[in-house]
């Protein structure tokens, strides 16, 4: 009789713990709601196509071809008086051939997670207030004036040779449809 109650008893406490498990599991998770008014603020702005000269000792040696997309505050963005094109393309200027940033023979040491956040900084900086939450890389390649010229050359329209610095991907989340540039582009 006593192994029929401890055996009962012991089905009792398996039974209610396995409830108790069973609705703490079926309850919704618990939603951090800043996260998710960050996310419903952030909008995708796919950059431009960006030429960039390397000069050294007084002459253009190559050319940097960019395209970076950004991922803004799309509140914040609305009340910017500066196209943020005109923005970004001023900082890449200064990052890049004023500050020299990439060192020519030593390409392949470039810091991309530094120069993301320069960029990120920097534009924020400028404008005053963090409208800029992320910079995402699509490419990054390096051509010099001998491949251009060869290319020329060649009348195709089209460059065949030059390095690739970074190679990154398009957003792909809908929100990156290309936006139009700004006036005077």
């Amino acid at each position: 009789m006593l192994k029929l109650v401890i055996s009962g008893v012991w089905v009792v406490i398996v039974a209610l713990i396995a409830v108790y498990f069973s609705v703490q599991m079926a309850l919704a998770p618990k939603v951090d709601e800043a996260a998710v008014a960050r996310k419903a603020a952030e909008e995708t702005v796919r950059g431009e196509l960006t030429s960039l000269p390397v000069i050294e000792q007084g002459a253009v040696k190559g050319y940097f071809l960019t395209r970076l997309s950004y991922v803004v505050d799309k509140v914040k963005m609305a009340s910017i008086h500066i196209p943020l094109d005109v923005v970004i393309t001023d900082e890449l200027y200064t990052t890049l051939v004023g500050d020299q940033m990439i060192n020519l023979e030593h390409r392949s040491s470039f810091d991309v997670a530094a120069f993301r956040q320069m960029i990120k900084e920097a534009v924020n900086k400028r404008l005053g207030q963090d409208v800029v939450f992320d910079v995402l890389i699509e490419q990054i390649d390096y051509l010099s004036k001998e491949d251009l010229r060869a290319s020329m050359a060649q009348k195709k329209g089209t460059i065949q040779s030059g390095e690739s610095i970074v190679k990154g991907e398009a957003p792909k989340d809908g929100a990156g449809a290309e936006k139009p540039a700004g006036e005077g582009h």
